[in-house]
Protein backbone atom coordinates (compact mmCIF):
# COMPACT_ATOMS: atom_id res chain seq x y z
CA UNK A 1 0.00 0.00 0.00
CA UNK A 2 1.33 3.67 -0.65
CA UNK A 3 2.30 5.61 1.85
CA UNK A 4 0.13 8.72 0.78
CA UNK A 5 -3.03 6.72 0.44
CA UNK A 6 -4.83 8.27 3.48
CA UNK A 7 -3.49 11.63 3.48
CA UNK A 8 -6.10 13.57 1.94
CA UNK A 9 -5.57 15.84 -0.72
CA UNK A 10 -5.53 20.13 -0.07
CA UNK A 11 -5.65 20.90 -4.10
CA UNK A 12 -8.66 22.83 -4.61
CA UNK A 13 -11.20 21.73 -7.39
CA UNK A 14 -10.16 22.43 -11.09
CA UNK A 15 -12.49 25.29 -11.93
CA UNK A 16 -14.00 25.18 -15.73
CA UNK A 17 -11.92 26.70 -18.48
CA UNK A 18 -14.95 28.63 -19.12
CA UNK A 19 -15.36 30.04 -15.98
CA UNK A 20 -11.54 30.71 -15.36
CA UNK A 21 -11.39 32.92 -18.92
CA UNK A 22 -14.58 34.93 -18.01
CA UNK A 23 -13.64 35.75 -14.55
CA UNK A 24 -10.32 36.77 -15.82
CA UNK A 25 -11.69 38.91 -18.80
CA UNK A 26 -13.68 41.06 -16.28
CA UNK A 27 -10.98 41.29 -13.52
CA UNK A 28 -8.63 42.42 -16.78
CA UNK A 29 -11.21 45.01 -17.94
CA UNK A 30 -11.42 46.50 -14.54
CA UNK A 31 -7.95 46.49 -13.57
CA UNK A 32 -7.23 47.90 -17.32
CA UNK A 33 -9.77 50.71 -16.62
CA UNK A 34 -8.30 51.58 -13.72
CA UNK A 35 -4.77 51.57 -14.77
CA UNK A 36 -5.46 53.92 -17.57
CA UNK A 37 -7.70 56.56 -15.36
CA UNK A 38 -4.48 56.32 -13.17
CA UNK A 39 -2.07 57.24 -16.13
CA UNK A 40 -4.50 60.33 -16.87
CA UNK A 41 -5.03 61.51 -13.75
CA UNK A 42 -2.51 64.42 -12.86
CA UNK A 43 1.14 63.55 -11.14
CA UNK A 44 -0.26 64.31 -7.23
CA UNK A 45 -3.47 62.71 -7.31
CA UNK A 46 -4.60 61.54 -4.07
CA UNK A 47 -4.68 57.46 -4.57
CA UNK A 48 -7.77 55.55 -5.09
CA UNK A 49 -9.48 54.77 -1.92
CA UNK A 50 -12.54 53.94 -2.94
CA UNK A 51 -13.61 49.98 -3.41
CA UNK A 52 -15.03 48.96 -6.82
CA UNK A 53 -17.53 45.79 -6.16
CA UNK A 54 -17.54 43.38 -9.23
CA UNK A 55 -20.27 41.93 -10.86
CA UNK A 56 -20.67 38.12 -10.03
CA UNK A 57 -20.99 35.13 -11.86
CA UNK A 58 -24.50 34.79 -10.37
CA UNK A 59 -25.73 37.83 -11.33
CA UNK A 60 -24.85 37.62 -15.00
CA UNK A 61 -26.16 34.23 -14.88
CA UNK A 62 -29.51 35.64 -13.56
CA UNK A 63 -29.65 38.35 -16.41
CA UNK A 64 -28.84 36.04 -19.12
CA UNK A 65 -31.68 33.85 -17.51
CA UNK A 66 -34.48 36.56 -17.56
CA UNK A 67 -33.33 37.55 -20.90
CA UNK A 68 -33.65 34.28 -22.34
CA UNK A 69 -37.10 33.93 -20.81
CA UNK A 70 -38.52 37.40 -22.04
CA UNK A 71 -37.50 36.64 -25.61
CA UNK A 72 -38.93 33.65 -25.03
CA UNK A 73 -42.21 34.90 -24.11
CA UNK A 74 -41.76 37.60 -27.15
CA UNK A 75 -41.53 34.82 -29.55
CA UNK A 76 -44.73 33.14 -28.06
CA UNK A 77 -46.73 36.04 -28.59
CA UNK A 78 -45.79 36.75 -31.91
CA UNK A 79 -46.39 32.89 -32.97
CA UNK A 80 -49.67 33.67 -30.93
CA UNK A 81 -50.76 36.65 -32.87
CA UNK A 82 -49.50 35.17 -36.29
CA UNK A 83 -51.90 32.20 -35.91
CA UNK A 84 -55.01 34.78 -34.79
CA UNK A 85 -54.32 36.87 -37.86
CA UNK A 86 -54.15 33.51 -40.24
CA UNK A 87 -57.42 32.79 -38.26
CA UNK A 88 -59.16 36.32 -38.73
CA UNK A 89 -58.21 36.02 -42.28
CA UNK A 90 -59.57 32.72 -42.98
CA UNK A 91 -62.83 33.77 -41.51
CA UNK A 92 -63.41 36.78 -43.56
CA UNK A 93 -62.30 34.66 -47.06
CA UNK A 94 -64.68 31.88 -45.78
CA UNK A 95 -67.53 34.91 -45.15
CA UNK A 96 -67.02 36.62 -48.69
CA UNK A 97 -66.97 33.04 -50.45
CA UNK A 98 -70.65 32.15 -48.62
CA UNK A 99 -71.58 35.85 -49.79
CA UNK A 100 -71.13 35.08 -53.08
CA UNK A 101 -72.65 32.04 -53.22
CA UNK A 102 -76.17 33.64 -51.70
CA UNK A 103 -75.97 36.07 -53.64
CA UNK A 104 -75.60 33.72 -57.18
CA UNK A 105 -78.49 31.84 -55.73
CA UNK A 106 -80.36 34.99 -54.99
CA UNK A 107 -79.53 36.23 -58.77
CA UNK A 108 -80.85 32.48 -59.88
CA UNK A 109 -83.88 32.69 -58.50
CA UNK A 110 -84.75 36.11 -59.27
CA UNK A 111 -84.03 35.44 -63.12
CA UNK A 112 -86.15 32.22 -62.95
CA UNK A 113 -89.18 34.05 -61.35
CA UNK A 114 -88.59 36.91 -63.85
CA UNK A 115 -88.27 34.16 -66.95
CA UNK A 116 -91.75 32.64 -65.37
CA UNK A 117 -93.43 35.98 -65.46
CA UNK A 118 -92.69 37.04 -68.82
CA UNK A 119 -94.07 33.40 -70.02
CA UNK A 120 -97.07 33.70 -68.18
CA UNK A 121 -97.66 37.13 -69.64
CA UNK A 122 -97.21 35.58 -73.20
CA UNK A 123 -99.50 32.80 -72.32
CA UNK A 124 -101.83 35.55 -71.15
CA UNK A 125 -101.36 37.82 -74.49
CA UNK A 126 -102.15 35.00 -76.75
CA UNK A 127 -105.18 33.96 -75.20
CA UNK A 128 -106.44 37.25 -75.18
CA UNK A 129 -105.32 37.48 -78.99
CA UNK A 130 -107.16 34.21 -79.49
CA UNK A 131 -110.43 35.21 -77.66
CA UNK A 132 -110.08 38.59 -79.67
CA UNK A 133 -110.04 36.75 -83.18
CA UNK A 134 -112.78 34.61 -81.87
CA UNK A 135 -115.16 37.82 -81.25
CA UNK A 136 -114.35 39.64 -84.20
CA UNK A 137 -115.11 36.45 -86.08
CA UNK A 138 -118.58 36.38 -84.36
CA UNK A 139 -119.54 39.75 -84.86
CA UNK A 140 -119.17 39.61 -88.41
CA UNK A 141 -120.84 36.66 -88.60
CA UNK A 142 -123.60 38.43 -86.59
CA UNK A 143 -123.60 41.30 -88.91
CA UNK A 144 -124.17 38.89 -91.80
CA UNK A 145 -126.94 37.43 -90.05
CA UNK A 146 -128.60 41.00 -88.61
CA UNK A 147 -128.58 42.46 -92.43
CA UNK A 148 -130.35 38.82 -94.27
CA UNK A 149 -133.89 38.52 -94.67
CA UNK A 150 -134.46 37.02 -91.45
CA UNK A 151 -132.43 33.61 -92.61
CA UNK A 152 -132.18 30.98 -89.36
CA UNK A 153 -128.01 30.42 -88.44
CA UNK A 154 -127.14 27.14 -87.75
CA UNK A 155 -127.02 26.63 -83.90
CA UNK A 156 -126.09 23.06 -82.67
CA UNK A 157 -127.32 23.40 -78.95
CA UNK A 158 -131.25 23.32 -79.69
CA UNK A 159 -133.89 24.01 -81.72
CA UNK A 160 -133.73 27.69 -81.93
CA UNK A 161 -131.88 29.80 -84.50
CA UNK A 162 -131.34 33.41 -82.94
CA UNK A 163 -131.42 35.50 -85.84
CA UNK A 164 -131.24 39.55 -86.30
CA UNK A 165 -130.46 41.52 -83.30
CA UNK A 166 -130.87 38.50 -81.17
CA UNK A 167 -128.07 36.81 -83.29
CA UNK A 168 -125.64 39.47 -82.45
CA UNK A 169 -126.51 39.70 -78.60
CA UNK A 170 -126.26 35.62 -78.39
CA UNK A 171 -122.60 36.03 -80.14
CA UNK A 172 -121.32 38.14 -78.39
CA UNK A 173 -122.31 36.59 -74.91
CA UNK A 174 -120.58 33.06 -76.18
CA UNK A 175 -117.76 34.98 -77.58
CA UNK A 176 -116.97 36.08 -73.34
CA UNK A 177 -117.26 32.65 -72.22
CA UNK A 178 -114.28 31.96 -70.17
CA UNK A 179 -113.55 35.76 -69.05
CA UNK A 180 -113.39 36.61 -65.38
CA UNK A 181 -115.91 37.74 -63.39
CA UNK A 182 -114.94 41.00 -61.15
CA UNK A 183 -117.97 42.70 -59.27
CA UNK A 184 -118.16 45.81 -61.37
CA UNK A 185 -116.49 44.93 -64.67
CA UNK A 186 -117.77 45.92 -67.77
CA UNK A 187 -114.95 44.32 -69.77
CA UNK A 188 -113.36 43.43 -71.89
CA UNK A 189 -111.61 40.79 -70.25
CA UNK A 190 -113.51 40.65 -67.15
CA UNK A 191 -117.40 40.90 -66.06
CA UNK A 192 -120.15 41.06 -63.72
CA UNK A 193 -123.42 39.37 -64.20
CA UNK A 194 -125.53 43.24 -65.65
CA UNK A 195 -121.95 44.52 -67.12
CA UNK A 196 -122.12 41.39 -69.66
CA UNK A 197 -125.78 41.87 -70.49
CA UNK A 198 -125.67 45.65 -70.93
CA UNK A 199 -122.48 45.01 -73.73
CA UNK A 200 -124.34 42.34 -75.23
CA UNK A 201 -127.36 44.34 -75.92
CA UNK A 202 -125.26 47.26 -76.79
CA UNK A 203 -124.09 44.93 -80.06
CA UNK A 204 -127.42 45.50 -81.06
CA UNK A 205 -128.05 49.12 -80.95
CA UNK A 206 -129.48 49.01 -77.54
CA UNK A 207 -128.81 50.15 -74.14
CA UNK A 208 -129.60 48.70 -70.82
CA UNK A 209 -129.30 50.07 -67.09
CA UNK A 210 -126.32 49.06 -65.60
CA UNK A 211 -127.73 47.28 -62.55
CA UNK A 212 -129.72 43.87 -62.99
CA UNK A 213 -132.24 45.19 -60.74
CA UNK A 214 -133.18 47.68 -63.66
CA UNK A 215 -132.19 45.31 -66.19
CA UNK A 216 -135.12 42.75 -65.55
CA UNK A 217 -137.76 45.75 -64.69
CA UNK A 218 -137.34 46.72 -68.88
CA UNK A 219 -139.46 45.22 -71.78
CA UNK A 220 -142.03 42.54 -71.00
CA UNK A 221 -142.27 39.59 -68.68
CA UNK A 222 -142.33 36.00 -70.43
CA UNK A 223 -142.40 32.33 -69.66
CA UNK A 224 -139.39 30.53 -68.92
CA UNK A 225 -141.21 27.77 -71.50
CA UNK A 226 -141.84 30.24 -74.05
CA UNK A 227 -138.20 32.10 -74.27
CA UNK A 228 -136.52 33.02 -77.72
CA UNK A 229 -132.70 33.67 -77.75
CA UNK A 230 -131.41 36.94 -76.41
CA UNK A 231 -134.17 37.10 -73.65
CA UNK A 232 -132.79 37.99 -70.31
CA UNK A 233 -133.26 35.64 -66.95
CA UNK A 234 -133.32 37.03 -64.08
CA UNK A 235 -133.17 35.55 -60.12
CA UNK A 236 -134.61 37.14 -57.70
CA UNK A 237 -138.08 39.09 -58.07
CA UNK A 238 -137.93 40.88 -61.19
CA UNK A 239 -137.85 44.28 -60.21
CA UNK A 240 -135.38 43.26 -57.33
CA UNK A 241 -133.06 40.90 -59.10
CA UNK A 242 -129.78 39.98 -58.21
CA UNK A 243 -128.38 38.49 -60.84
CA UNK A 244 -129.48 38.10 -64.79
CA UNK A 245 -127.69 36.38 -67.71
CA UNK A 246 -128.86 35.32 -71.31
CA UNK A 247 -130.86 33.10 -72.93
CA UNK A 248 -128.72 31.55 -75.96
CA UNK A 249 -131.38 29.36 -76.79
CA UNK A 250 -131.35 25.62 -76.99
CA UNK A 251 -132.32 25.18 -73.17
CA UNK A 252 -128.67 26.73 -72.34
CA UNK A 253 -128.07 30.83 -70.94
CA UNK A 254 -124.36 32.67 -70.54
CA UNK A 255 -123.84 34.58 -67.86
CA UNK A 256 -120.90 36.00 -65.62
CA UNK A 257 -121.78 33.64 -62.58
CA UNK A 258 -118.84 34.57 -59.98
CA UNK A 259 -115.45 34.86 -58.97
CA UNK A 260 -114.41 30.53 -58.85
CA UNK A 261 -116.10 30.28 -62.54
CA UNK A 262 -116.26 33.33 -64.28
CA UNK A 263 -118.36 33.81 -67.74
CA UNK A 264 -120.12 30.58 -68.04
CA UNK A 265 -122.87 29.03 -70.54
CA UNK A 266 -125.11 26.61 -68.89
CA UNK A 267 -128.40 24.82 -69.15
CA UNK A 268 -131.07 26.38 -67.32
CA UNK A 269 -131.69 23.35 -64.73
CA UNK A 270 -128.07 24.18 -63.50
CA UNK A 271 -129.60 27.27 -62.01
CA UNK A 272 -132.97 27.50 -62.83
CA UNK A 273 -134.12 31.84 -63.39
CA UNK A 274 -137.01 33.07 -61.51
CA UNK A 275 -138.45 34.94 -64.74
CA UNK A 276 -137.11 36.27 -67.72
CA UNK A 277 -138.27 39.69 -69.66
CA UNK A 278 -138.34 39.91 -73.95
CA UNK A 279 -136.74 43.61 -75.21
CA UNK A 280 -136.35 42.58 -78.51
Amino acid sequence: MSQTAHIPSHRKPRRSASKLALRAGVAGGVLSTIAVAGAAGPANAEPVTETIEMPTLGALDTGLASAVSASAEASQQEALDLSLQAQEKAALEKAAKDAKKAKAEADRKAEAEKAEKAEKARAEARERASRTQTRTTLSASSSDSSSSSGGDSSYDSGSEAPTGSAAAIVAFARAQVGDAYVSGGTGPNSWDCSGLVQAAYRQAGIDLPRVSSSQSSMGTSVSLSDLQPGDILYWGSRSGSYHVAIYVGGGNYVGAQNPSTGVVERSLDWDTPSGAVRIL
